[in-house]
């Protein structure tokens, strides 16, 4: 369960920087994403990272994304690292 606000990556090319916060309880996964790529790979960035949440088992979230053009291994080790920070394990 996220406990706090977090963040991770930066707006530099090719990174994606996301926020993720706690909703109420049964809130489910809000996701904002802005990208460079958006027409082109929005659908399949919005993939990565609701997949990476449930792998995680993480729900009620709100997850802002402002992506430069990550890959998807990117995409998920941010996801991880903002998830593990909200969770106060740093």
């Amino acid at each position: 369960m996220i406990e706090k606000k977090a963040f991770a990556g930066t707006m530099e090319s090719s990174d994606i920087y996301v926020e993720i916060e706690p909703l109420p309880q049964g809130s489910g996964v809000e996701l904002v994403l802005t990208s460079v790529v958006y027409e082109q790979f929005g659908p399949e960035i919005e993939a990565v990272i609701r997949q990476t949440l449930k792998d995680l088992e993480v729900t009620d979230v709100k997850v802002t994304a402002s992506d430069r053009g990550a890959v998807d291994c990117t995409i998920r080790a941010r996801i991880e690292t903002a998830v593990c920070r909200g969770k106060g394990e740093n």
